[in-house]
């Protein structure tokens, strides 16, 4: 039975019983409804201030029948309440206890250090590709924020080694610092590479100085969100319509927006050792192929028609959301890495 029956029910139960009282002293002692509504609720609240009019033997067993009705009405509102609580405590213990046992068996995940604004809209473009993302948020009040978007989340200090290490850092492959500070992220940095060596660790910072401590202290990244933002401000005064496909390209509308995709191409793939020209990619998929990454990391930037595609290659494409997903298909058909 929900909270919300409870509730109705334990409504119903003391609006019957004081009608019924009332009705009582009215039909048995023949007060007038002030004076049987007093006695009423002094009976059912047992607050001791005795008769207010004599009662007669029929009042008197009707007033012990209404104290142990009022008695049982407390007994059962006291058990409603310790039940809200047990219950709330209970679920939120088993919620926590499954979700540290969903994040200790992730691995090679993501850990975002801070859901502020650029944590919430870094979480939202990776969860397009991946689920395994581990938030870490000091700010109580945004843990109702991480719950309603359905993350993988801790509460407390992100450069607390005990909860990196509950958030699996051996084991994952990316770390985030977004934090609101550069000191904590400097020094988040230098937790993380401490604790594993081979992180791939992305942070941001204020100013090009703390940039470069940041890469001293191990960030394989560094984003200057200011930088970008006046960058961005810039194309949208000078070049207009390259700043409307870019918004496009970042476009939150999954199914509608034109994406730019890394693909890697398998061993399996139909079009491995065909020309470009031979596979009908330009027709088949409606995509634009941008780029090819060869195994040994050389960029072939706009291949020509003659360009063989070969197992291990990553193909740059440029297309919609659907027809991506179809020409990932195609180049990688098992779905490996």
């Amino acid at each position: 039975m929900d909270k919300i029956k409870h509730i109705i029910i334990a409504i119903a139960l003391s609006v019957l019983i004081l009608a019924l009282g009332i009705t009582g002293y009215m039909t048995i002692e023949k007060w007038n409804f002030i004076d049987s509504a007093y006695m009423t609720v002094i009976t059912l609240t047992t607050v001791g201030y005795g008769e207010i009019n004599k009662l007669g033997t029929p009042g008197r067993v009707f007033t012990m029948v209404l104290i142990f009705a009022g008695a049982g009405l407390f007994i059962y509102l006291a058990g409603m309440i310790m039940q809200f609580i047990v219950e709330g405590e209970m679920q939120l213990i088993l919620g926590r206890k499954k979700l540290d046992k969903r994040i200790s068996r992730m691995k090679n995940h993501y850990i975002v250090c801070g859901y502020g604004r650029i944590g919430k809209i870094l979480c939202r473009q990776l969860r397009e590709k991946i689920s395994d993302i581990v938030v870490i948020e000091k700010d109580r009040e945004i843990i109702p924020i991480l719950e309603k978007d359905g993350m993988h989340y801790f509460n407390g200090d992100a450069n607390d080694e005990s909860l990196l290490l509950k958030a699996g850092i051996k084991k994952a492959k990316y770390l985030v610092a977004s934090l609101a500070r550069d000191a904590d992220n400097v020094f988040l940095v230098l937790t993380a590479r401490q604790l594993n060596p081979d992180i791939h660790i992305m942070t941001r910072a204020e100013s090009k100085n703390v940039r470069k401590k940041l890469l001293a202290a191990g960030a394989d990244w560094v984003e200057l969100p200011y930088n970008t933002g006046a960058s961005f401000m810039g194309h949208k005064l000078l070049r207009p319509s390259v700043s409307n496909f870019l918004e496009l390209i970042m476009s939150n509308n999954q199914e509608e927006a034109i994406k730019i995709e890394e693909l890697p191409v398998a061993r399996e793939s139909v079009l491995v050792n065909i020309m470009l020209k031979d596979s009908g990619i330009r027709q088949k998929y409606n995509i634009i192929i941008l780029a090819i990454k060869k195994a040994d990391f050389t960029m072939n930037f706009n291949p020509s028609f003659e360009t063989f595609l070969e197992a291990g290659d990553t193909v740059i494409a440029l297309g919609r959301y659907n027809d991506l997903k179809q020409f990932c298909g195609a180049l990688n058909p098992a779905g490996r890495p």
